[in-house]
C-alpha cells in the first residue's frame, strides 16, 4: 500500500496599501522593520511553511507596487490579482502554486499566534472531512485560519458578491457551505477579553509600536504568551485604542452584511453575520 503524496501547504496574506483608514500601514516601520516584516516573522516560524511557500496577495493597483520589493527581499512571493474580491485573490494564488491547503492570516495582524497557526494545520490535516479550521477567544488580531483547496474551490463556485476586501472570510464560515471545526485556546494565559491587536487606525500602530519595541527589540519573534502577558501588565496599553472597536464593528456589518451565495440547492442568500 502507497502512502499519499505530502500536501503542498501555503500560507496567504492578503495585503494592499491604499487602506481607507491608514494607507500604507503594511510598509509603516516601527524600529526600521516595515509591520509586514513582522508578521512575515511569524509565518515563516509556522512548522508547516517554507518561506517561499508564503504568497502576499496584493492588488494589480500601480498603489501596491512597492510591497513587491520589500516582500520578496524578505524571502516571501507576491500574487497579484482583482483590488476588492480576495475570494478570486485566494482562489487564482492557490490555483496557480498548487497548494492542497493553506493557512491564511491577514495582513492587518502583525501579532497573529504562530502557535495557532500550527494547531489549525494539525486539526485541518487530522480529519479530510474538514474544509476549513478557525480560531475562537484569543484576542482580535490573533487568531489564523487553515482551509483546504476544497473548501476555496466550493466558496468560489457559489460566491456572488465581487467586492468582499471585508469579510471575505465569511464565505467559509457563515454560509454552511463548508465543513468547521474550531480551536479554542490551549491556556488561559492565551486569552485578553478586551485587547484589540489589528491595524486599521492610528491608535492601533501606537499600541503595536509600544509592543514591538518592548517584545522584539532585540530582534526575537515574542511568543503568543509573552504578548499576552505584556498586555495584563499594561492595562493602559489596552485602553489606548479601545475606543475605535465599535466602530471597526460597525463597519464590518455594513460592508460584509449584505453579501450574497449561492446556496447547495442554487438559491440566492445573504450571509447573516
Amino acid at each position: 500500500m502507497h502512502n499519499p503524496p505530502p500536501k503542498k501547504i501555503g500560507a496567504l496574506i492578503p495585503v494592499r496599501l491604499s487602506s481607507e483608514r491608514l494607507p500604507g500601514k503594511a510598509l509603516m516601520k516601527i524600529h526600521s522593520k516595515p509591520v509586514i516584516g513582522y508578521l512575515l516573522d511569524r509565518v515563516f516560524a509556522c512548522k508547516y511553511i517554507k518561506p517561499q511557500n508564503v504568497i502576499v496577495c496584493t492588488t494589480e493597483d500601480p498603489a501596491d507596487a512597492p510591497l513587491i520589493a520589500e516582500v520578496e527581499n524578505y524571502g516571501a512571493k507576491i500574487y497579484r490579482g482583482a483590488r476588492d474580491d480576495i475570494i478570486r485573490r485566494f482562489h487564482d494564488t492557490i490555483e496557480f502554486h498548487g497548494f492542497d491547503a493553506v493557512i491564511q492570516v491577514d495582513g492587518d495582524d502583525p501579532l497573529s499566534a504562530t502557535e495557532y497557526m500550527d494547531l489549525t494545520m494539525d486539526r485541518l490535516l487530522s480529519d479530510p472531512e474538514l474544509d476549513i479550521v478557525t480560531c475562537e477567544r484569543l484576542p482580535l488580531g490573533t487568531g489564523v485560519k487553515s482551509f483546504t483547496r476544497k473548501a476555496m474551490q466550493k466558496v468560489f463556485t457559489h460566491y456572488k458578491t465581487t467586492q468582499n476586501d471585508t469579510g471575505f472570510i465569511y464565505f467559509f464560515t457563515k454560509s454552511g457551505l463548508c465543513r468547521q471545526a474550531v480551536v479554542e485556546p490551549i491556556s488561559p494565559s492565551h486569552v485578553h477579553k478586551k485587547a484589540r491587536l489589528t491595524l486599521d487606525y492610528q491608535a492601533d500602530f501606537e499600541v503595536f509600536s509600544k509592543i514591538f519595541e518592548a517584545l522584539e527589540g532585540d530582534g526575537n519573534t515574542a511568543c503568543h504568551d509573552a504578548v499576552v502577558a505584556y498586555l495584563n501588565a499594561h492595562p493602559e496599553l489596552v485602553e489606548h485604542n479601545c475606543h475605535v472597536e465599535q466602530e471597526y464593528w460597525q463597519r464590518t456589518i455594513d460592508k460584509a452584511g449584505d453579501m450574497e451565495f449561492i446556496d447547495e440547492t442554487g438559491n440566492t442568500r445573504q450571509l447573516k453575520l
